[in-house]
């Protein structure tokens, strides 16, 4: 038989799942949590203290009860967040501005450059897109972004649609939200007249959680994000992305010429 906890001890650990119970429902709501400014670390702290409660406690089945809250707390940190220039942010004008200013990957499209004179070639029109902490791989996540590299974008559109993976969602969200940003913020005249010139993503925040095994062991789980950059560029994509660019029949001549001609005989004049 499990020995009993004392009435002091219960119900110190009852006011403590009480609490931590408010503040998931706190975290619920996630306009209140980001108009009162609660961050992970007052979650940490509570499911720090938890742990070391843990030890003083011997009854199986509320320990089971407060692993599950802090399980699902831990859960529900992780969200979300997509980044759209194109989105009107009328309550939320200051947080929108720390956004960008931590978004560096966004800050190439605020770049000005100099005006060319008219024997210049002209510079094409660019625009940089991102969607950040994606629950999503980044191991994953890298095949999809090198397999559009190059692509125009209804091309790229027209292929990730025939790809049945979570990836390929996010990936032509991101293009098609580049896209209309390019011809309504850019001044790009035909929106097909794109293409993809530089696709990678990164790896993003790492949220670890709690898996309960046998004889009152735990287990470690990590939740993966990753983020997505785009750059599309105005006109016409490359022949060859990847590789240079072939030699014709007369220039493989010239090269096996060339090193005919540089041959020599060992010890001669």
């Amino acid at each position: 038989m499990t020995a009993k906890p004392n009435c002091e001890t219960h119900s110190e650990y009852k006011r403590f799942d009480d609490a931590s119970e408010n503040l998931l429902a706190t975290k619920g709501n996630s306009d209140i949590q980001r108009r009162k400014g609660l961050r992970c670390e007052t979650n940490m702290n509570s499911i720090r203290c938890s742990f070391q409660r843990l030890s003083l406690l011997n009854n199986k089945p509320f320990l089971n009860e407060l692993v599950g809250t802090l399980r699902r707390s831990i859960v529900l940190t992780g969200k979300s967040f997509s980044y759209d220039q194109s989105t009107d942010y009328q309550d939320d004008t200051d947080e929108y501005e720390n956004e960008q200013k931590k978004l560096k990957w966004l800050d190439y499209n605020n770049k000005f450059f100099p005006i060319q004179s008219p024997n210049e070639e002209r510079r094409p029109a660019y625009v940089c897109h991102m969607k950040a902490n994606v629950k999503y791989s980044p191991k994953k996540l890298w095949y999809i972004a090198c397999f559009v590299r190059g692509m125009t974008v209804d091309e790229a559109i027209k292929q990730l649609s025939f790809m049945h993976k979570k990836g390929a969602v996010i990936v032509k969200e991101t293009i098609l939200e580049a896209q209309n940003l390019a011809v309504s913020k850019h001044n790009v005249e035909f929106k097909s007249n794109l293409w993809v010139a530089e696709s990678f993503c990164t790896k993003s925040m790492v949220y670890k959680g709690i898996r309960r095994h046998a004889r009152g062991r735990i287990g470690e789980v990590r939740y993966t994000y990753s983020s997505y950059f785009v750059r599309l560029e105005e006109g016409k994509p490359p022949e060859n992305y990847y590789l240079p660019i072939p030699k014709t029949g007369e220039q493989h001549l010239e090269s096996w010429l060339k090193q005919m001609r540089m041959r020599k005989i060992i010890n001669s004049l």
